[in-house]
């Protein structure tokens, strides 16, 4: 790595290339295009989707990271409102679908670096 160059959790942080950490992976911002990826990175030409299906494995990370914000929301629910467990599920679920978008991309971005690590 060049000098100046971002370490990893900063790189992931902002989203940029696993290879070069300069170019950004996203065209745009989360807000302007969920999922606009640039096909290469725009500094170095890394192919950012390996092969078709390559994001199955975001999937799993996704599923990761969901967990622990998920089980707050339905304890913050369950505790506050008194609610019945299932009506809790549901009004947790409509809770946490606004940081569905985030959580997808960043996923996304750390599959990408935990590939490259052990598979450069």
């Amino acid at each position: 790595m060049p000098e100046g160059t971002p370490g990893a959790l900063r790189a992931i942080w902002r989203e940029v290339c696993p290879r070069c950490r300069s170019g950004p992976i996203y065209r745009t911002s989360l807000w302007r295009g969920f999922l606009n990826m640039h096909e290469r990175c725009p500094h170095c030409g890394m192919k950012f989707e390996r092969e078709q299906g390559y994001f199955v494995g975001a999937m799993y990370i996704s599923y990761l990271l969901s967990i622990p914000p998920g089980l707050v929301i339905v304890l913050l629910l369950w505790r506050i409102s008194g609610w019945p467990f299932d009506t809790v599920m549901v009004g947790a679920f409509f809770v946490y679908l606004p940081l569905v978008p985030f959580v997808t991309r960043f996923a996304r971005v750390v599959w990408m670096y935990l590939d490259r690590h052990f598979d450069p």
